[in-house]
């Protein structure tokens, strides 16, 4: 649809003064260049005279005084000509990547006259060109991608469009460079490189169909009713809608050419079915504002009344609390109530509960006792509940490995004879008496293996220790615990350790018993989310007593301590490894005689060697599952 009705009268005019104003120019110069040609002697020039007359018959031309450009909706490039006065008719046409718009009769000033560069606003536009062209003054948009120009007129402003094809463009950055303006010679580099906080506005998307408009100073009202008749809408427009726009739109739908113009022309509408209201933005405002001012003054005179509501699965002073800005107890739980408006009651309304029959009193006007009502039954609703089990599992695993000796030699006859003695266990004889020279066992009690050489002279006595060890062990902790959704819920179990400890001064010593808790304990918070997960905020604690350190005053536990704490979001019924712990010690240890344990073979005699291994793992899983809870209905 195009639609130009664009000033044909107003543009005869011009065409016929500036026809009549040339023929008088060409009349003057004729009748000049002949009377120059019959007194060539005179030098007398009457051209600046004619000048003067011709310049007098041409309309006076406006000016440029400012060139803006911003980011607009959908991503958008936005170019505001400001002229110093009325009469301006640009000219808009699209030359392949390029928009030029001709200024027509307006002047451009040198100082506006230099190259923009846009590309940060993230626009089809990425440059501005203002200069003086062989058609006259214009200014030219370098764009790139498919894009569709439109272009109007509010005022004194003109104001050009190019919109994306698709509605936005390929990158939208989080934050966009402040409006550049040419100004004139206040326009540098940097004003195009500032940063601005502002973000890009939501995309409001059109689906009317598209029209082309190409018109100059056209009432609105004419074009409200070509937009009623392509959009088959009822259009009402005020009786304060005045005023004559310019527009050249081209393919825009049609709910966006109307924004446009009430845009221009600083209107609004509102819309019921399909009839649409259209007047000014002042006015709609005034109206809105009446009609609320009306609405309360009818609660103000409308009449109270009362119910009860009971709460089942809520707390009546956590609701109260929603739904008021205060609340204040009674006797039973609750009285009283706000006389300060908060959201869902009028200012005359009220709300108190009772902590023992858990109920909420509202005394208000009908509509508002319905919506508290409403509220209510959407947020007294049984809670999901999540069973959270825990399994910590701690591996032990151990090698040790230990050899030693000690031997003696003794002598008869006085003719050797080495001090020390091997004594054979209580009861048995396996062992000659004697010398005992060297002792070098293994640290532990260990299986020993004694035997002698007898001789008719000298006697030796040795004993060989050997011990190997391996362990292996698990420990399995599994609490489970049962709670609602956002609730906190915690299980522990273990034991106090006693132990002993001294105060006072040195004459007066006072043994004191303290206790240490040794636990196993889970503390966990569970949320569902709306997708039937469940998100974990836990802490797991195990302690154990490993040892006992001896003082003076008695024995302190030695107590090890695994914790863990962590938030996790975790599928229904899905077990997870929250946390894990792995040592590995290995310990090799060598004792022997200076000298004699370095012998080759014989040295073994003058050693003892241990050697240990352990590994421990420490494992902690999880697995929460949903229970669901159905409403049941109250009957």
């Amino acid at each position: 649809m195009t639609v130009s009705k664009a000033g044909s009268l107003q543009s005869g005019r011009k065409h016929s003064v500036r026809a009549g104003a040339l023929g008088l120019a060409i009349g003057l110069v004729a009748t000049f260049s002949g009377a120059q040609a019959a007194q060539a002697p005179t030098h007398v020039s009457m051209m600046p005279m004619l000048q003067a007359a011709t310049a007098a018959m041409q309309p006076t031309a406006v000016a440029v005084t400012d060139i803006d450009f911003r980011r607009g909706d959908g991503g958008s490039g936005k170019l505001v000509l400001r002229f110093d006065g009325d009469g301006a008719a640009p000219d808009l046409r699209t030359q392949g990547g390029n928009v030029v718009i001709n200024l027509g009769g307006a002047t451009l000033p040198s100082s506006l006259q230099r190259p923009l560069n846009v590309t940060d606003f993230a626009t089809p536009v990425q440059r501005i060109d203002a200069r003086q062209g062989a058609e006259g003054p214009q200014v030219v948009l370098s764009a790139r991608g498919e894009f569709e120009p439109m272009a109007y007129q509010s005022g004194r402003d003109y104001i050009v469009e190019i919109v994306p094809r698709g509605g936005a463009v390929a990158a939208t950055p989080a934050a966009l460079p402040a409006p550049v303006r040419a100004v004139g010679a206040a326009t540098t580099a940097a004003t195009m490189g500032q940063a601005a906080t502002a973000t890009v506005s939501d995309v409001r998307s059109y689906s009317g169909a598209p029209v082309t408009f190409n018109f100059q100073d056209v009432p609105v009202r004419t074009v409200l009713q070509l937009i009623a008749d392509e959009s088959n809408l009822n259009i009402v427009a005020s009786d304060s809608v005045v005023g004559n726009v310019t527009l050249r739109l081209q393919n825009v739908p049609w709910d966006q050419a109307l924004d446009i113009v009430l845009q221009a022309k600083s209107l609004d509408k509102r819309r019921s079915g399909n009839v649409v209201w259209v007047a000014p933005q002042s006015e709609i405002a005034a109206f809105e504002q009446a009609k609320e001012d009306a609405r309360l003054a009818i609660e103000e005179r409308a009449e109270m009344t009362t119910e009860y509501i009971p709460i089942s699965y809520g707390n009546a002073e956590d609701i109260a609390k929603l739904l008021t800005e205060e609340s204040k107890s009674s006797s039973g739980g609750g009285t009283g109530g706000a006389s300060q408006q908060r959201g869902f009651l009028s200012s005359r309304g009220s709300l108190s509960f009772d902590r023992r029959t858990n109920t909420l009193l509202v005394i208000d006007i009908p509509n508002r006792v319905s919506e508290v009502r409403r509220l209510v039954n959407m947020l007294d609703k049984p809670v999901d509940q999540v069973v959270i089990e825990a399994r910590i599992v701690i591996a032990n695993e151990s090698f040790a490995r230990n050899l030693g000796a000690r031997f003696g030699v003794s002598g008869t006859k006085e003719r050797v004879n080495v001090g020390g003695s091997l004594v054979a266990p209580e009861g048995s004889t396996a062992f000659a008496p004697g010398g005992l020279n060297v002792n070098l066992p293994t640290p532990i009690e260990a299986p020993a293996l004694g035997f002698t050489i007898l001789g008719n002279t000298i006697d030796w006595a040795v004993e060989l220790q050997a011990l190997q060890t391996e362990q292996r062990g698990e420990v399995i902790s599994n609490p489970r615990i049962v709670t609602s959704n956002q609730r906190e819920a915690v299980i522990s179990q273990g034991q106090e350790v006693g132990y002993l400890t001294v105060t006072g001064g040195q004459s007066n010593n006072v043994p004191t018993v303290q206790f240490k808790d040794v636990l196993l304990e889970l503390k966990v918070t569970p949320t569902i989310t709306n997708d039937g997960r469940v998100f974990l905020a836990m802490d797991v604690k195990k302690d154990e007593v490993i040892d006992y350190l001896t003082y003076a005053a008695g024995e302190v536990p030695l107590i090890s301590k695994r914790n863990v704490t962590t938030a996790v979001l975790v599928d229904d019924g899905q077990t997870v490894a929250i946390g894990g712990v792995y040592e590995f010690n290995d310990r090799s240890s060598l004792s022997k005689v200076p000298f004699l344990g370095d012998i080759p073979i014989l040295g073994n005699l003058f050693k003892s060697r241990g050697r240990e291994k352990s590994k421990a793992e420490l494992l902690i899983f999880v697995t929460p599952k949903v229970m669901r809870v159905a409403q049941r209905p109250v009957g």
